[in-house]
């Protein structure tokens, strides 16, 4: 039991850091990366105990991740969230009885932070296509599939069709 409920801790940080936009994180704020996510200051050359509490491996992984999910153009960051969820879920299946728990958390806490609007606005219109593929997940709202071995949203993947 404390198991899953320390997964679920760590499930719904790894979340937040990602619904975070850059220039809203402390290591932007502590001058540490910049709004695009790139990296500043080295962890090495951190000098306070403010900065290495605001860039943690953690942090690392999680912005370096965000910035990937970028460059291959998961689009806004509703799609991005969508994508890391169902590739949670892909890689453990015991997380899809917490899939509906996660959204619920995500989706509140981008609400209370404001975020919720205008992140639906950036994912934009959901495009229109036929396809036999299935599925792998819809999270969020938005349909994910697996193209050639890679997870990607409804979005992506209409552009491949």
């Amino acid at each position: 039991m404390a198991n899953r409920i320390v997964d679920s801790l760590i499930t719904y940080r790894i979340v937040k850091l990602l619904v975070t936009p850059f220039n809203r994180q402390e290591a932007y704020r502590e001058g540490i990366i910049d709004d695009k996510g790139k990296t500043l200051i080295k962890f090495r050359e951190l000098k306070t105990e403010k900065q290495r509490q605001s860039y943690t491996f953690l942090h690392r992984f999680i912005f370096n991740l965000k910035r990937i999910l970028g460059k291959v153009g998961l689009g806004g960051r509703l799609g991005s969230f969508a994508t890391a969820l169902a590739l949670l879920i892909k890689e453990d299946k015991s997380y899809s009885q917490h899939k509906n728990t996660i959204e619920s958390a995500v989706i509140s806490y981008l609400k209370e932070t404001n975020q919720f609007n205008d992140m639906l606005k950036e994912e934009g219109d959901t495009p229109d296509f036929r396809n036999d593929d299935e599925v792998v997940s819809t999270c969020f709202g938005i349909d994910v599939y697996e193209k050639d071995g890679e997870l990607v949203t409804e979005k992506e993947y209409a552009k491949t069709l």
